[in-house]
């Protein structure tokens, strides 16, 4: 049997293991291609950075959270928030391979219709586990800490990188359905800021007005946040977490099957 490689991408089956190598084969490829334009992964970072500093020193003073100090409320949101806006770049990647005719290619040849979608958002949370460590240091550095585990501490990190790779594929889709990447960028925000600003990422739920709680208390971003300060501040663990997962495999059931579906009918 023969798998595709960076250059020459060659037939495959339809079977289990066969996608799994066109997939690690697109994975790989999109990776290179990050590591040739590292200026991708260094802007990514800068903006999450910039979000601690402000939350932490401009807005922390007028931030009050009962019981915890902000700075170790709002890590947890920022941990979220990162990966949330960092799920733009597999629009603008996808859109950018469409722009460039490289999706044509790929649809040329024999090989998993589902590689090309898997490896991009592969290769994006790769990106994220280098992003994810950076911002925990970074947190580390302004007076974030732990009041767990280390355990705890593993598994708010793997919940956040689910996270990333769930909505790495709703942000597939969308990369899919433009015709450029300046169109996805822009498409990519409206959701990106119902989401992440309208949620418990930077300030308590309790003081949004109650039409607002209730639409924040339900949503993606505001479960996972939960569940990931849970992990590392204590209290009820076992269902924010749950809550959280079920809210990313119905995203990843859901977007995986309608990107692919998408991606097979260009």
């Amino acid at each position: 049997m023969t798998t595709i490689t960076l250059d020459a991408p060659v037939a495959a089956g339809n079977t289990r293991n066969t996608v799994v190598a066109d997939a690690i084969s697109i994975t790989w490829r999109n990776l290179r291609s990050m590591m040739r334009t590292p200026e991708v992964v260094v802007f990514s970072t800068i903006q999450p950075v910039i979000f601690v500093l402000m939350f932490r020193y401009v807005f922390g003073g007028a931030i009050k959270v009962p019981g915890v100090p902000y700075v170790d409320f709002l890590m947890p949101g920022v941990f979220v928030q990162t990966v949330v806006f960092g799920a733009t770049n597999t629009a603008v990647g996808l859109a950018q391979d469409m722009q460039t005719g490289i999706i044509e290619r790929f649809r040329s040849l024999p090989m998993a219709r589902s590689a090309v979608l898997a490896g991009r958002t592969l290769a994006d949370l790769v990106r994220n586990v280098f992003v994810v460590a950076i911002m925990f240091l970074i947190g580390f550095a302004v007076g974030f800490r732990v009041h767990t585990n280390v355990l705890c501490l593993f598994a708010a990190v793997g919940l956040v990188l689910l996270f990333a790779l769930a909505f790495s594929w709703v942000f597939a889709l969308i990369g899919l359905g433009v015709r450029n990447a300046e169109a996805a960028q822009a498409a990519s925000f409206p959701l990106l800021a119902v989401l992440v600003f309208a949620s418990s990422a930077f300030v308590p739920l309790g003081s949004m007005p109650g039409w607002l709680q209730v639409y924040s208390r339900h949503q993606p971003v505001s479960n996972t946040v939960e569940a990931v300060r849970a992990l590392v501040l204590g209290g009820p663990t076992m269902r924010p977490v749950l809550i959280a997962l079920a809210w990313m495999i119905g995203i990843l059931a859901i977007f995986t099957t309608l990107a692919v579906d998408r991606y097979r009918r260009l």
